[in-house]
């Protein structure tokens, strides 16, 4: 009898190591932030769950307070890949030696950011910025917008005080008239503007095209390209969903989204492209823009070559 079991455990044993691989359960585990749209639709609906658990695979889903800290967790493997990130954070994180890859991006959305003053304020031209202080996150993709913009008028970054605040502080402080402006993105630009009547002195446009990307660990992009590739595909659906279904998305998004109405979470949304395409070196020009703003006003410690990273590309259909 005791031979019986040892021979039954070795054949049980052997059996559930000639299973395939991803019968063992893995996680996959994605941080995202509130402005993370399209990975937050998806958590909600539950369909890439859903998907990759009929491949083994467990998702856990991480929030985070803005990009810059959920790619430093992405860096020390707290998180496996990020939801969408503004253009500037992945800078950052390269000039801190983050080894990430690049696993898809959205195309330009420049009117998706904002500076913002109040309905009243005597501040006029991009020039009238001089000498004030103005609210914005740091790293973020309003900071460059910033940078860009006082560069148009002639100004340098030393010729504002710059007050580093959340988005919520940010808008605060504009309200309350601690600061003079605020650089901020969707959804708050149209918020401020609709509940605050707060005016945009300019957009993005023409000064910062806005992309955003996600990206993953590289030990885990090499590791798991099918994972990621259904990821890809889930975003590809949920953006097509979302431009077809504004009202259901905005819905969703909107008790997430500090209950906005949804007639404002739909204003924002209509600011963003969500049209998902992969990342290839060859549309990294203007990172390498905002790498050398950043470096020039000695926000970077050394130069950054914004090509120098690693992409992954989707498998095709």
């Amino acid at each position: 009898m005791t031979r019986l079991k040892t021979v039954s455990g070795a054949l049980l044993a052997a059996a559930l190591f000639s299973l395939p691989l991803h019968a063992a359960e893995q996680t996959l585990r994605i941080g995202y932030q509130k402005s993370s749209t399209l990975l937050t639709l998806i958590k909600q609906r539950g369909e890439l769950d859903k998907t990759l658990a009929s491949q083994g695979v467990k998702v856990s889903w991480h929030e985070f307070s803005s990009g810059l800290p959920l790619l430093e967790a992405l860096n020390l493997n707290n998180v496996d890949l990020s939801a969408d990130v503004a253009d500037t954070v992945p800078i950052f994180a390269q000039a801190a030696g983050a080894n990430l890859t690049y696993y898809a991006r959205e195309t330009p959305s420049p009117n998706a950011q904002a500076i913002l003053v109040p309905a009243d304020s005597p501040i006029n031209r991009l020039q009238d910025l001089k000498g004030k202080k103005i609210a914005v996150t740091k790293a973020a993709g309003s900071h460059y917008l910033l940078i860009a913009a006082l560069n148009k008028a002639g100004l340098k970054f030393s010729d504002i005080t710059p007050a580093w605040l959340t988005p919520a502080d940010g808008r605060a402080a504009l309200e309350n008239g601690s600061v003079a402006a605020w650089v901020t993105w969707e959804p708050y630009v149209t918020s401020a503007k609709v509940e605050e009547h707060a005016r945009v002195l300019t957009s993005g446009k023409g000064l910062a095209s806005y992309q955003r990307y996600y990206l993953a660990s590289t030990d885990y992009a090499k590791a798991h390209p099918d994972v990621l590739n259904a990821v890809y595909k889930s975003l590809e659906s949920q953006a097509a969903w979302l431009k077809t279904h504004p009202a259901d998305a905005a819905k969703i998004l909107s008790p997430l989204w500090g209950k906005l109405p949804t007639s404002t979470v739909e204003q924002a949304n209509a600011q963003r492209s969500y049209q998902i395409k992969p990342v290839k070196p060859t549309v990294l020009a203007e990172q390498q823009k905002i790498a050398d703003a950043f470096y020039q006003a000695k926000l970077l410690p050394k130069p950054i070559n914004a090509q120098a990273v690693n992409t992954w590309q989707p498998a095709s259909p």
